[in-house]
């Protein structure tokens, strides 16, 4: 079987890409998935640092956590990103023909920005998921809005890269690329805002074709266990290095329903509804 190849993208900054890549590949992992990770943004790392930690954690708390397949394709991110482009490419396909042969589901965060490396991904992919957050800031790079109607005008910049890559995975192997956009750290309060900005995404859906999900909300919780390369699918009775809250439970939902989102629902109904 040839591994599925889940590629987190968008060409803009703090939308949440490498959170939504660390809680998808554990979600997978406790499900007894093969998983193999890789971390495109060769400067800042965030993926390739998350698990590291996790392996630190773990081992230093004599805890048993399910690990990736952690694959670099460099020692030296920022030296590579130096390097000319098809280097940075090379270095890639190899580390992802590793993947392939070694993992059911290989889970690759991009930078956020326009790369030939993160080009080279897309083109790849078998789902590409682009989480957003709740504005028009991260909309246009989606889509052009008119500045007097707010009706949609046109695809924008990162939506031309995606068709781009289809196109590119049709000629190559006739393959299809399914694309979901999640609504990313939704707020709870601007109503109207959310309901304008929820309106244009779902006329871009129709037009460019994705589907639309939920992400992760902007919760306490996630950030305070990214240090610790933990998730919520990790706590539990013997993995607990924050006090439990309620909020805990509600972001384990919010994953189920984002691995629903994704098409990897059997994931998201393996993990319990609460830690131990």
């Amino acid at each position: 079987m040839t591994a599925s190849v889940i590629v987190i993208g968008n060409e803009k900054g703090g939308a949440g890409k490498s959170t939504v890549a660390v809680h998808l590949a554990t979600a997978l992992l406790h499900g007894d998935a093969r998983v193999a990770v890789l971390d495109l943004d060769l400067r800042q790392s965030s993926m390739a640092h998350f698990f590291a930690n996790r392996k630190a954690w773990s081992e230093a708390n004599k805890a048993v956590l399910p690990m990736p397949l952690d694959l670099r394709i460099a020692e030296n991110g920022a030296k590579l990103a130096a390097r000319p482009a098809e280097d940075q490419i090379a270095r890639f396909e190899e580390a992802l023909e590793t993947a392939r042969a070694q993992a059911e589901f290989v889970v690759i965060d991009t930078p956020g920005g326009d790369t030939p490396v993160m080009r080279a991904a897309h083109g790849l992919a078998d789902v590409i998921v682009t989480p957003m957050n709740d504005s028009f800031v991260d909309f246009d790079m989606l889509g052009v809005v008119d500045p007097i109607s707010l009706d949609l005008v046109k695809p924008s910049l990162y939506a031309e890269t995606v068709w781009q890559s289809r196109m590119v995975r049709a000629a190559r192997d006739r393959g299809q690329i399914d694309w979901v956009v999640l609504r990313n750290r939704l707020a709870s309060t601007e109503a109207r805002n959310r309901k304008r900005v929820d309106e244009r995404v779902q006329a871009l859906s129709r037009r460019v074709g994705f589907r639309v999900g939920p992400g992760l909300r902007d919760r306490v919780v996630y950030r305070e266990l990214f240090p610790f390369g933990l998730t919520v699918a990790d706590l539990s009775t013997t993995v607990r290095p924050v006090p439990m809250a309620l909020g805990h439970v509600a972001a384990r939902q919010e994953l189920r329903a984002l691995m629903q989102s994704v098409g990897l629902d059997q994931f998201g109904e393996a993990l319990p509804v609460a830690a131990e």
